[in-house]
Order: structure tokens, then sequence, then C-alpha cells
């Protein structure tokens, strides 16, 4: 499936986000660059980073390496929490890093200690959008109150909302509440909190010979929830972009919801 029939979500600012990442946590050094090389010939063209995982060097360098066009990949970073007062240093940091002049989505990665700071640090990152550093902005593991609070004191929605979410933590109340304020809800770790073996993942995988891991990806997919599996082994990389060959029917995903708390 090329990059043009990949399904994707429309964010603020007429930027169309790819439904399927690849996550890069842990994913560093000369491990992390070949992993990216790996997703982008597997498909993905959508990539997650942060200052955090200190790999923006190699994620840069293995999209600059991959002979496919910037435009065409979706690039994500995060600002670390320590950093309230440092945004547009941190920033131009990723930037130079990547070997880029603009991401695609900035977020907030962990709100930050003290509550106070969460508004001057959202400020800054709308700063950097209106500045043409990044594309969008977010925020990652906020809660709805937390979100509410950003709209309230700017009238800015967060174009994305970054926490772990699986079918184990599915709750249908939280993926309303994201849809109905236009915050397009992201998930990382899906498998880490999926139970692959569980009947209803392996019934379903069965019937539509694939695998649960698969089952699960498609799951977000079809919900409109952006999904971010991370690995460094070519074959389950390929394995985790090779979804868009089937769909899950309404009772399937009913039963799939259905193992959420």
């Amino acid at each position: 499936m090329t990059s043009a029939e990949q399904p994707t979500v429309p964010l603020a600012g007429d930027v169309r986000m790819p439904l399927l990442g690849f996550g890069t946590w842990q994913a560093t050094g000369e491990a992390g660059y070949q992993a990216v090389l790996a997703a982008l010939d597997a498909g993905y063209r959508h990539i997650d980073t942060a200052t955090m995982y200190g790999n923006e060097a190699e994620v840069g360098r293995a999209i600059k390496e991959s002979d496919l066009r910037r435009e065409d990949i979706f690039v994500t970073t995060k600002l670390p929490p320590g950093r309230v007062g440092r945004e547009r240093e941190t920033i131009e940091a990723s930037l130079r890093a990547l070997d880029t002049d603009h991401v695609d989505l900035w977020l907030i990665h962990w709100p930050p200690s003290s509550p106070g700071d969460s508004l001057p640090v959202w400020r800054e990152l709308l700063a950097a959008r209106d500045e043409g550093l990044t594309r969008t902005v977010g925020v990652s593991n906020y809660s709805i109150s937390q979100i509410d609070e950003l709209i309230q004191a700017t009238e800015e929605i967060p174009a994305v909302n970054q926490i772990r979410w699986s079918p184990s933590l599915y709750e249908r109340q939280t993926h309303v509440a994201h849809r109905d304020r236009g915050v397009v809800l992201e998930g990382y770790s899906p498998f880490k909190t999926s139970d692959l073996s569980h009947p209803v993942l392996v019934r379903i995988a069965q019937a539509h010979n694939v695998s649960p891991a698969q089952v699960v990806l498609r799951w977000h997919i079809d919900h409109e929830i952006v999904v971010i599996p991370k690995s460094v082994t070519p074959d389950r990389i390929r394995a985790n972009a090779d979804v868009f060959g089937f769909s899950l029917t309404a009772e399937e995903m009913r039963d799939i919801d259905a193992l959420g708390r």
C-alpha cells in the first residue's frame, strides 16, 4: 500500500496524520537507525520520536537516506516535562537533530509537574506552530480536564492526545470525550497491556488469517485511533505494517471493545 492509500485522520491546519505510525521509544543508536529504515521500507509513513528518546539524529538520518520525500513522511517529536521555559531552544535542537526545517506534530510529552506551567508551555507550542517550526501541536498523557484547561484558556484545541491505549484499556467515555472535543486519540504501547493469547483476539485473528497483534492494530485503525507499535525486529516491523488487507466487522469491534475495563 502506498502512502497515498494509507488511512489518515485530519488534524487542525489542513494536516493529515497516518493512522498507523512507527514508535521509536528505546530504539537508539545504530539499531534505532536500522529500525526506522526498515519501517520506512515496510511502508510506514509516520515516525514518532521524542527529545527524551535520544534518537532524533538516527531518525533524521534514516529519513534522509530512505529516498522518500520529506513531505511524504509525518514526523512527531515531543517536549520533555523538564524543559519548561526552554521550549524554543528544545524545538530548534530537535529540528537540527532531525535535519529538517519543521516537524509535523510537536507534543507536550507529559503535563508539567507544576500545574501552573501547563498554559505557558502550551502557548509556546502554539507560537512554534505559528512560526512554522511545526505544522500542528498537541499533548501526550493528558487527562480530559487538563485538555479542557488549555482549550478554555486559549481557544486552541490540541490536535492530538497521545496516551497508553489497547483493547484492555478501552474506555468508551474517554474515546468519545476526545472525539467530542475534536482531539485525535493516539495510542502507544498497544501490545504491552494486551493479552495476545486472549480467546477473543485469537478467534478473530483466525477468522482473518492474521495474528492477534495485527488484530489489535486493526482495531485501533477501524476506531480511527492512531496507533504507533514499536519494534527493532525487521520481521515484526513488516508484520505490524501489514494490516491493510482486512478490516473488522462491527460485531468483532464490539467483542474487542468489551475487553476493556
